[in-house]
């Protein structure tokens, strides 16, 4: 079998990994020891077999005509038996899933990413649902697409209010890291002026049907989320979403269930994670939609297994991709290696060459401590660069979506005008007859 080594695979465990060339069956039989995964071609990985085995259910109600335009993709529906339904007289429906776990002790909501139309109901299910956090896992515009609507306020406009369903939203911190942000949002019921605060955990660098560039990232992320309490039993279900609510949401969930299952039993080589995954489908369609996310769990599984153990040279051994930094700062770069005194090094540790002989003679004549400065200084520079980056990925993403919205707003502008131009001359004509009719009437009355 040709065997293709991936970009998040380094190390001892990228060779051993490499070296295991079993094949489908061996390689994911669900134990432990089969969880070593191949960097074989995407074909080796068997998310067909688990399409083929996966049940379908009666999804009616995502389908009714009234509600499709509540649906974000017209091939993503919640089964009819696992659906959140809303405590709303006028329509009961959102695109959500409700999962639970009962081994585990954990449940959550998967959903899509809400539609402009839908905020409103999004927030009120977290607050029926009683949820604690709400995990995003996907960019608000992504290749020059909305994803999914802005449901929270920013920093400079402060609020959000949501009449459709009597609910205001305040943002009351937000913490900016490279890899991912958290916002503690106020979440304030209108007509009772009782109050709730919701963690968000937004995760940033995830790509579309794609997967991060390391596990190490992503698992602090998952332990971070953990950290929190608000997955606990104690609290209403995680609302987990990302633009379906079935692929990035799909691996988050299997990944965090895995790792309890691991903890709870006496054997973790017994949790089967097709199986998990299996029994996960059966309330929320399609959930993990690439091979490439498959695999990426399974590592992750390995891995996050490691780290509770405490086995630390797995997040060493991935830190290079990482590229997370402990510190609240908006960093892009792991921090340099202190630099020898005779070697010139710039902030990715590698030497430079084609110096001028004035600055090689300085770098040589500069102490570790200058040589430390000068290092950290460019390192600021880089994360000022890179923060800086950040803000206008942002910037174009806010744009995209108002210029959604404008043109949203010409259309139904439009469709209201082409309305008015069909039935104007029936209008016309209807008031005309009237008011013939009405003449004649008076006439009548007036000389018989």
């Amino acid at each position: 079998m040709h065997l293709v080594k991936r970009n998040y695979f380094c190390g001892e465990f990228s060779d051993q990994i490499h070296e295991s060339g079993r094949s489908t069956d061996d390689q994911f039989s669900g134990s432990l020891p089969f969880c070593v995964i191949s960097t074989a071609s995407t074909s080796a990985i068997p998310l067909c077999e688990i399409r083929n085995e996966s049940q379908d259910f009666p999804y009616r109600v995502a389908k009714s005509p009234e509600n499709r335009n509540l649906n974000r993709y017209r091939d993503v529906s919640p089964f009819d038996h696992s659906r959140v339904k809303l405590q709303n007289p006028d329509n009961d429906y959102i695109n959500a899933s409700l999962i639970v776990e009962e081994e585990a002790q954990r449940s959550y909501i998967l959903t899509q990413g809400p539609l402009p139309n839908t905020c409103g109901h999004f927030w009120l299910m977290v607050w029926e649902q009683k949820s604690k956090a709400v995990v995003m896992l996907n960019r608000v515009v992504e290749k020059g697409s909305v994803k999914c609507e802005q449901y929270w306020p920013s920093t400079e406009t402060g609020e959000m209010t949501f009449e459709d369903t009597g609910f205001q939203l305040r943002v009351l911190s937000e913490d900016v890291q490279s890899h991912y942000t958290v916002r503690q949002l106020q979440l304030k019921k209108l007509s009772t002026n009782e109050t709730r605060e919701i963690f968000h955990f937004h995760y940033t660098t995830w790509p579309d049907f794609g997967v991060p560039d390391s596990p190490a990232s992503f698992l602090s992320f998952l332990f971070l989320v953990r950290e929190s309490g608000s997955l606990n039993s104690e609290h209403g279900p995680a609302v987990v979403h990302c633009s379906a609510g079935i692929g990035r949401s799909g691996t988050f969930s299997l990944v965090d269930t895995c790792l309890l299952l691991m903890e709870k039993r006496k054997n973790p080589s017994s949790v089967d994670i097709k199986k998990v995954l299996l029994g996960m489908r059966k309330d929320r369609m399609g959930l993990i939609q690439t091979a490439d996310q498959l695999r990426f769990s399974y590592i992750a599984v390995i891995e996050g297994e490691k780290r509770i153990k405490g086995d630390s040279s797995g997040k060493k051994r991935w830190k290079p991709l990482s590229d997370q930094n402990p510190n609240p700062v908006n960093v892009r770069s792991p921090p340099p290696p202190q630099p020898p005194e005779s070697t010139v090094v710039r902030y990715n540790g590698n030497k430079t060459t084609g110096l001028s002989t004035m600055e090689a003679n300085d770098s040589e004549t500069k102490s570790p401590m200058e040589q430390a400065s000068y290092v950290k200084q460019e390192n600021e520079d880089h994360k000022f660069h890179n923060l800086r980056k950040r803000l206008r990925e942002d910037r174009r993403a806010n744009t995209a979506q108002q210029v959604q919205r404008m043109k949203q707003k010409q259309s139904e502008t439009e469709m209201k005008r082409k309305r008015w131009l069909f039935w104007k001359p029936y209008i016309i004509s209807a008031g005309a007859v009237t008011t013939l009719a009405a003449g004649a009437f008076i006439c009548w009355h007036m000389y018989f």
